[in-house]
């Protein structure tokens, strides 16, 4: 990992260790808060460009993922995407283990099924028995080849890429509280899904997407409601708030830069739309993340 410097917020930049075209990288957490105690950003929120799936063998740490505490306790595994915003909790007071891998590392339908590329997707799992096993066993695996340097490029990273493919599908389809599978979400919510990714900042109406994607606007909102538990014009919204509570914590820009970024015909609708949403104005949102106030623990997706 290497830092891109940024005025609040810094990003940071995938890059593997010198000489490894693997893309994948797998270090302990003492290592990986070595190297943060070196760059001085332990305390501090970044926003990684690349997935990190971290998992802790003993302890508990709170690990902030987009405005909202994440406990992540022996044996639970917690998934940050690329443009979350996070912020690691003492990583002294825990042991364990962080992969990360740049966007791409997995093919297009791993990373589908592993809802990798979902915004509001599962971020937390604590898997037990049979299954905490299988998991266990798929990271041993990965962090022993990772380790190997009796295999030469490009077989080595082929067998790494494949390796995690195995962890994160382990970990993302493991079964609920309740011992129910994770059942594949439906083409209409995934189409729907890949549409406001890609125009949330022009449009927020659902009939919008409805004309584009040849669907009729109640078909939407059925989708939507069985797949993610909220109306389709909600899931807009939340699109919006999320991609909104970036800016005002990532950069300095004001409300009006913001408001123009999301598509706002000018500051005071966007100040009215936020605050009605996210229970807060834009400033005073701000104010308190900086302060370093957190928003409690994560709901249901955090479960």
């Amino acid at each position: 990992m290497v830092k891109n410097g940024h005025a609040v917020i810094p990003g940071v930049q995938y890059a593997p260790p010198a000489g490894d075209a693997a893309g994948v990288e797998v270090v302990t957490l003492a290592e990986l808060h070595r190297r943060m105690q070196e760059h001085q950003s332990s305390p501090r929120a970044q926003r990684p460009d690349f997935h990190l799936l971290l998992t802790v063998d003993r302890g508990v740490i709170v690990h902030m993922v987009d405005f909202h505490d994440h406990v992540v306790a022996d044996g639970a595994w917690l998934l940050v995407r690329p443009g979350q915003v996070q912020r690691f909790g003492d990583l002294s007071s825990a042991s364990g283990s962080v992969v990360m891998f740049p966007a791409g590392t997995l093919p297009a339908t791993t990373a589908a099924e592993a809802s990798l590329d979902d915004p509001f997707g599962r971020m937390l799992w604590t898997p037990a028995g049979a299954e905490g096993d299988a998991v266990r066993q798929a990271l041993a695996h990965l962090t022993q080849e990772y380790g190997a340097g009796d295999v030469p490029e490009p077989a080595r990273s082929a067998i790494l890429r494949h390796l995690l493919a195995v962890l994160v599908l382990r970990v993302t389809n493991l079964t609920t509280s309740a011992g129910t599978p994770r059942g594949p979400a439906d083409d209409t919510f995934l189409r729907f899904r890949a549409a406001v990714e890609k125009g949330f900042a022009e449009h927020r109406d659902v009939a919008h997407y409805a004309r584009r994607l040849g669907y009729a606007p109640r078909t939407l909102t059925r989708a939507t409601i069985e797949a993610a538990g909220v109306g389709a014009k909600e899931f807009i919204d939340q699109r919006v708030i999320l991609e909104a509570k970036r800016l005002l914590a990532h950069t300095d820009d004001p409300a009006a830069s913001i408001a123009a970024r999301l598509g706002f015909p000018d500051a005071s609708n966007f100040v009215k739309y936020f605050a009605l949403r996210a229970n807060a104005t834009p400033t005073a949102f701000r104010a308190q993340f900086r302060s370093g106030a957190g928003q409690g623990p994560a709901g249901p997706q955090g479960s």
